[in-house]
């Protein structure tokens, strides 16, 4: 009965039921779980765009935007850094101890968030950056990685669902923030999220359940697995992530601020942000469907270079409220495999037996584009003009661009043929 309370999270299996069942109660169940994890971990770092504008316009206007979205790339960097060595945590320890454990420490750090003062960014920092985000990887990468022990036909739509919740946390959280600040404050508004996430954390922690055998937690060589780039496909594929990952999130941070900055305090420029994200969700699901049929490298290139086309077509010229409206749908939803299918890629390139070093090396590897990226982007608006926007949308693009010729040169390693399935 001992072993039973200490394992609660842990379905008995025999030897011969490791196969997948690709459905069933339990498996939905953890899906939904999954779900809500994503929803109150990287829903909330999608959502630092109106954090964002909230500091700059209000709370932190001692500061520029460039140290201003130091504090969401940091949560980017932190998140995706020791998403590196989750994973394998995961697999020694199981959901039982961390999923709760992430729940109850990013509900904390809100909550210590939301009693921080005007002009003390370093505040921000501890609470919104490093702790949530150091909470936040014990469950979000978790969540992902217990997809494949239920799904293996339907894992990818199993997994777009799972990034779906993480899109629908950047829509549901801004419009929480627009509508309760000027209602309740800073504080109250932020307690309310806090209050989601423990609610969240509660229903996942009795949902989620892991069908295999715990492994041994490996040594920090295999965690690091830094021989992966010396496969010239994951290089060129870790490469094109890297300069993508630098420019992919300056549109959700800067897109309302960009939207304020032209047209002031309008009825829609707080909705930008939660339009992105909307469109996001199927970015993330649809076209993950569509790469089992069509390649991953395929549509992963074709996302990553529309974005950049994006940025250059229609948000540069952009100065009416509808066509930003038209282009934070559209970028929404065509940058969204490049999440969905990265580390779908790096499956594909690799060894069974080197897949979780080389997804945990890649993740490792964009943590420093992630904490580089946003930061540069802000020294180019030091003040809100049109201009000054300008120069950081062509830097978000010419990176996009760069990004996208690196993953086909990987594409091409992989198979010349240019209409192969890959």
């Amino acid at each position: 009965m001992g072993k039973e309370l200490l394992e609660p999270s842990v379905t008995p299996i025999g030897p011969d039921s490791l196969e997948p069942p690709d459905g069933g109660l339990q498996a939905w169940l953890t899906v939904l779980g999954a779900t809500l994890v994503g929803f109150s971990t990287f829903g909330v770092v999608n959502a630092f765009g109106a954090f964002s504008d909230f500091y700059n316009r209000i709370y932190l206007t001692n500061y520029d935007s460039t140290i201003i979205s130091m504090i969401g790339a940091l949560q980017v960097f932190v998140l995706y850094f020791f998403g590196a060595f989750s994973g394998a945590i995961f697999d020694a320890v199981g959901p039982t101890y961390m999923i709760p454990v992430s729940g109850f420490i990013t509900a904390f750090a809100f909550f210590m968030l939301s009693l921080t003062k005007p002009e003390q960014i370093y505040q921000q920092f501890l609470t919104q950056s490093i702790l949530f985000n150091l909470g936040a990887t014990l469950g979000f990468f978790p969540a992902l990685s217990v997809i494949p022990h239920w799904f293996r036909r339907k894992a990818a739509y199993a997994i777009g669902c799972v990034l779906a919740g993480a899109s629908g946390g950047g829509i549901v959280f801004p419009i929480m923030l627009n509508h309760l600040i000027p209602r309740v404050g800073f504080g109250w508004a932020v307690r309310s999220i806090a209050f989601i996430i423990l609610s969240c954390f509660a229903v996942a922690t009795f949902t989620i359940k892991t069908r295999r055998p715990r492994k041994p937690l490996p040594p920090l060589y295999k965690i690091i697995n830094l021989s992966a780039f010396r496969d010239t496909r994951y290089a060129l594929f870790a490469a094109g992530a890297f300069f993508n990952i630098l420019s992919v999130f300056n549109p959700f941070f800067y897109v309302g601020l960009y939207g304020v900055t032209l047209h002031g305090e309008s009825k829609l420029s707080p909705y930008l942000l939660p339009i992105m994200n909307a469109t996001s969700i199927f970015g993330r699901v649809l076209p993950a469907i569509l790469a089992d049929r069509v390649g991953r490298f395929n549509v992963i290139c074709i996302s990553v270079l529309l974005s950049s086309i994006l940025d250059f077509a229609l948000w540069y010229p952009t100065t009416g409220e509808t066509p930003i409206i038209v282009f934070a749908a559209l970028y929404g939803f065509v940058s969204g495999p490049f999440f969905t299918l990265m580390p779908a890629c790096v499956n594909q390139i690799s060894p069974v037996e080197s897949v979780g070093g080389r997804i945990g090396m890649l993740f490792a590897t964009l943590s420093f584009g992630a904490l580089a990226g946003t930061p540069i982007g802000g020294l180019f608006i030091k003040t809100h003009t049109r201009e000054n926007f300008q120069r950081l949308i062509i830097y978000t693009g010419v990176l996009g661009l760069v990004g996208a010729a690196f993953l086909i040169l990987a594409r091409l390693r992989c198979e010349r043929r240019l209409l192969a399935r890959v």
